[in-house]
C-alpha cells in the first residue's frame, strides 16, 4: 500500500464544550418549555412568530407558490423511497415456531406511536431529508409523525422542505431549528406529545442533543460530517472519480474523502483532475478545504488491500468504479451505503433513487446500517405453552434457578409443575 495524499479524517468525538452548551440548554428547555423555545429561537433565528406550527391553510399556501417541475421531481423522489420502503416492509415477516412438543416462540414487529423528523436547514436547505425519515416511519406504520425545521433568516421558512414535509406524511409541521427543535419533540412540550424516536440529520450541536436524550427516548443513530469513499482500478475515469469525490467535499469543510486505486498513475490522474475542477467548482470555498484537511488518497496492492482499507476507514457512502464488481460486493462488510458502478453516484442516493441517505458516519458502518423502515419497529417475542410443556420447562427451570439461588424465580417454576403434573396436554 503506498500513500498519495493523507488528509487525516476527522473522527466525529464528543466536543466537551458543545456538550456543556446543550446540556444547559436542555436543562433550560425542559423547565421552561415553550417559553424556553420561543427565547433560543429568537437568539439563534431572529424568529418568534405566534405559532412555531404551521396550520394547514398556510402550508397549502406555500406549495402553491412552487414550480409545478419542483412539486412533480420531490413527487418521483418521495416515491422512490416509499416503493423501496415498502419492498423492504415485505421482508419483515412476523414469525411462530414450535421449538419442542407444546412450546411455541414468536415475534411480531410493532411500529413505534411516535416519531419525531428533523429536516435540517443551514448551508444548504436540504429538503429531500424529509422523505429519508418521515416517508419509512409512515410505511411502518407510525401513528404520529411531527416534524421540525429550522426557519431560514429573512425568509421564514423554506416552501420545498414544507411541500416535501407535508408529501412525506407528517402529521405536524413545526418551523423551529436546533436544540429547542428536537428537544420540544423529546420532551414533548407545549401540546406536543413525546416522541419514541427522534429522527433526522443537524449539525452538531443536534447532534449532541440527540446523544443527550437518548435514553429519553430513542434516536436513529448519531452522525457526524458526510464522508465518501472510492474504490477505483484502471478502468475508471479520473474526471467521474474526482467529479464524485467533490460532489462530498462541498457539504462541509470537514467532509471526509478516501480515494482507493489500484495504479498509482491513476491515483495522481485523479488528483490532478480533482485540482483542475476545484478551479471552477462554485463550492469551492468550502470544497477546497475538505480535500485539503480530509482527502485520503492510497494505492492498494491487491484488491483484497483496497477491501482492507475500505473496511478499516467504513465510509458512509462508498462507490465501486472497477471491473470486477463482485468480488468487491462480495467481500466489503464496512459502509453505510453501496454504489456499484458508474452509473450510480452518491447524489442519487442522497436525493432520488430511493435508498436512505441518513447513514452511518465516523466508522459507525461497522456495526449499523442506515436508517430504514426496520428502525421504526420494534422485534417482539411472545411465549405459548401447553401444560405438559410447561411442566417439562418448569422442571428444568427450577433447577436452574437453584443453583443460581434465586428461589422466588424457582417457586414460579414450581407451583406450575405442581399444577399442572395430573394433565397430559
Amino acid at each position: 500500500m503506498t500513500i498519495i495524499k493523507n488528509g487525516g479524517h476527522r473522527l466525529f468525538e464528543k466536543d466537551p464544550e458543545t456538550a456543556h452548551i446543550v446540556s444547559e440548554m436542555l436543562s433550560d428547555l425542559e423547565k421552561n418549555g415553550m417559553d424556553a423555545v420561543r427565547k433560543y429561537s429568537v437568539k439563534f433565528d431572529d424568529w418568534s412568530p405566534a405559532s412555531f406550527e404551521l396550520s394547514e391553510s398556510q402550508i397549502q399556501k406555500t406549495i402553491a407558490t412552487l414550480p409545478r417541475q419542483l412539486i412533480e421531481d420531490t413527487d418521483y423522489c418521495q416515491g422512490n423511497v416509499r416503493r423501496f420502503a415498502q419492498a423492504q416492509l415485505k421482508t419483515l415477516l412476523p414469525l411462530e415456531v414450535e421449538i419442542r412438543p407444546g412450546v411455541l416462540l414468536g415475534h411480531k414487529h410493532i411500529p413505534v406511536n411516535a416519531v419525531g423528523s428533523y429536516i435540517p436547514g443551514g448551508r444548504y436547505p436540504m429538503f429531500g431529508s424529509a422523505q429519508m425519515s418521515i416517508i419509512p416511519a409512515r410505511v411502518a406504520g407510525v401513528k404520529t409523525i411531527s416534524a421540525c425545521t429550522p426557519p431560514v433568516k429573512g425568509e421564514g421558512f423554506f416552501p420545498a422542505t414544507i411541500n416535501a414535509i407535508k408529501k412525506a406524511g407528517a402529521d405536524r409541521i413545526f418551523v423551529v431549528g436546533g436544540v429547542p427543535a428536537v428537544a420540544m419533540m423529546a420532551f414533548g412540550l407545549g401540546d406536543v406529545k413525546p416522541v419514541d424516536i427522534l429522527c433526522g440529520a443537524g449539525n452538531k450541536f443536534v447532534a449532541e442533543a440527540k446523544r443527550q436524550l437518548f435514553g429519553r427516548c430513542g434516536i436513529d443513530l448519531l452522525a457526524g460530517p458526510t464522508e465518501i469513499g472510492i474504490i477505483a482500478d484502471d478502468s475508471a475515469d479520473p474526471a467521474l472519480v474526482a467529479c464524485d469525490l467533490l460532489g462530498q467535499a462541498e457539504h462541509d469543510p470537514n467532509s471526509g474523502l478516501i480515494l482507493i486505486c489500484l495504479g498509482e498513475a491513476f491515483a495522481r490522474a485523479t488528483i490532478q483532475e480533482v485540482e483542475k475542477q476545484l478551479a471552477v467548482l462554485p463550492t469551492r470555498d468550502i470544497a477546497a478545504l475538505s480535500w485539503r484537511d480530509n482527502g485520503i488518497v492510497y494505492v492498494a496492492d491487491s484488491p483484497a488491500e483496497a477491501v482492507e482499507l475500505s473496511d478499516n476507514y467504513a465510509p458512509e457512502h462508498l462507490e465501486l468504479h472497477v471491473e470486477d464488481t463482485p468480488y468487491y460486493t462480495e467481500n466489503l462488510t464496512n459502509y453505510g451505503s453501496l454504489f456499484i458502478g458508474e452509473e450510480t453516484t452518491v447524489a442519487y442516493g442522497d436525493k432520488s433513487i430511493g435508498t436512505n441517505h441518513i447513514l452511518p458516519t465516523s466508522r459507525a458502518a461497522r456495526y449499523t446500517g442506515g436508517v430504514w423502515v426496520g428502525k421504526f419497529l420494534k422485534t417482539c417475542t411472545y411465549q405459548r405453552m401447553t401444560p405438559a410443556a410447561s411442566r417439562e420447562v418448569g422442571a428444568v427451570t427450577d433447577r436452574q434457578c437453584q443453583v443460581e439461588r434465586m428461589l422466588a424465580h424457582a417457586i414460579t417454576a414450581q407451583v406450575r409443575v405442581d399444577r399442572y403434573s395430573n394433565e397430559k396436554n
